[in-house]
């Protein structure tokens, strides 16, 4: 049988999301990092990576980019232990997280981003971020409602992969999540779960990436935030 291969970073929340995925389903696969100081410049990489991003999945000679058209692959591929619901509204829950953290809540982290490490916050982006930030976490502690998950009281959904790298970072740049206690709670369940310890980067790699973003943004104050991370990071959108 084919051993499933995770072209990724440590410090990619989107590989972070596809490695979560493959822990939950308790899928057989093999770790192949990449240094994105060059690495995803490869002609071997760019061959299954014509984008250079991470992650990339291997399956044989079939290879998946996008961080939800893998995740979508592995639920149809590999459906049992199920990381989305049945029911058709606890489907749409967990199918609106995934594009509203993609769509919405991503972007609004950016000016959060730029502050925290030293560049300087446009007021008037940071309080448009700030507005679209406490918009998503709203509509967020709703959909949760009493469910333990997204969609699910049993067990995560792909909603809890893509959003759960994301929220519990917010803190960390500065937004409290004090006002919305049931997704305050639903992160630490979260970041108690193997998943979620085993794909954490290291205290070591987080501080060399910070280093790195103070320096980069600093140099570069009038570079869009976007492809100051992406340079580093190189991950899909």
């Amino acid at each position: 049988m084919t051993v499933l291969k995770l072209y990724h970073n440590p410090l990619s929340t989107n590989s972070r999301r596809v490695w979560i995925a493959l822990l939950e389903k308790e899928i057989e696969f093999e770790l192949v990092p990449l240094k994105l100081n060059g690495d995803q410049f490869q002609p071997d990489f760019l061959a299954i990576s014509p984008f250079h991003h991470v992650p990339v999945l291997g399956d044989g000679d079939f290879h998946v980019i996008e961080t939800l058209a893998i995740l979508d692959y592995l639920e149809a591929k590999y459906p049992a232990p199920a990381l989305l619901p049945e029911d058709v509204k606890a489907r749409t829950i967990a199918r609106t997280v995934q594009m509203v953290t993609v769509n919405e809540l991503t972007p609004a982290m950016s000016p959060f981003v730029r502050q925290t490490f030293g560049g300087e916050a446009d007021p008037e982006k940071l309080e448009k971020a700030q507005q679209q930030v406490a918009t998503v976490l709203r509509v967020f502690e709703g959909l949760l409602g009493e469910n333990t998950f997204f969609g699910s009281s049993d067990g995560i959904t792909l909603a809890d992969v893509v959003a759960g790298v994301s929220v519990p970072w917010l803190p960390e740049l500065g937004v409290s999540l004090d006002e919305y206690p049931k997704l305050q709670a639903w992160c630490d369940r979260l970041n108690s779960r193997d998943s979620w310890q085993k794909t954490q980067a290291s205290p070591e790699l987080v501080a060399a990436f910070k280093a790195q973003m103070k320096q980069l943004i600093k140099g570069k104050q009038n570079q869009p935030l976007n492809d100051e991370i992406n340079q580093l990071r190189k991950e899909d959108k």
